[in-house]
């Protein structure tokens, strides 16, 4: 795919989710997802189960999807506190951002464009992840998932995290890499482009993305700086 600058195609924010996108570290959130879903929900997930049910959402959101009942608060939090201290042990010291992205983001500074993180991770996490890749200074702000009453696919956490800058989703170019993910940002009115991290381009497109590709590989070329 060629990027050619068109100040007329360049939105007036850009929203990234986080896992599979600033960071391919898919695997080690499954890793994490099997090992505590075996311990603690008695459940031995399967890779349609991996592929198709733990994608995009918060944990919750997850649990009820699959066992089909929601969980109780208590087991919420500790399955939480559990998965995510699993998934840091698993990726400490592994991670590394999506090829191009540095360079995007710079060149979205470059242009005054702003860039909001919209994730379902927590706050620890985020940090998490932010620190080991060390670009927390590119963000004007944030949306996680205990900032939203409706996690992905629900549009709500994109609806907010254009709010954070003032602005309607439909101002907004958003980049996901799960169906949930990409149903959400879609929903909330943002042109997506999503990146083939998790899933495969058809699998992407049919969920409401406008593009799909593998990484962030010439887009500060189509910023033209």
């Amino acid at each position: 795919m060629t990027l050619t600058p068109d100040t007329s195609q360049f939105p007036r924010a850009v929203l990234f989710d986080m896992d599979g996108v600033l960071t391919d570290n898919n695997h080690f959130h499954r890793a994490a997802w099997k090992e505590l879903a075996l311990e603690l929900l008695a459940l031995d997930l399967s890779e349609d189960d991996l592929n198709h049910k733990v994608d995009g959402g918060r944990n919750p959101e997850i649990i009820e999807r699959l066992t089909g009942a929601p969980p109780t608060p208590e087991l919420a939090e500790r399955f939480h506190v559990a998965k995510e201290q699993r998934y840091r042990e698993l990726a400490l010291g592994q991670l590394r951002a999506v090829a191009g992205l540095k360079d995007y983001l710079e060149a979205l500074t470059s242009r005054g464009i702003p860039a909001v993180i919209v994730t379902s991770a927590d706050l620890v996490n985020t940090e998490f992840a932010l620190e080991a890749l060390g670009i927390a200074r590119y963000f004007q702000g944030r949306i996680l998932g205990e900032d939203v009453q409706r996690g992905k696919p629900d549009p709500q956490p994109y609806t907010m995290g254009a709010a954070l800058l003032g602005l309607n989703a439909a101002d907004c170019l958003a980049h996901e890499d799960a169906v949930n993910g990409v149903r959400s940002a879609a929903g909330a009115g943002c042109r997506v482009v999503a990146l083939t991290t998790t899933q495969n381009a058809e699998t992407l497109l049919a969920a409401g993305a406008a593009l799909a590709v593998p990484d962030f590989t010439g887009w500060a070329g189509w910023l033209g700086v």
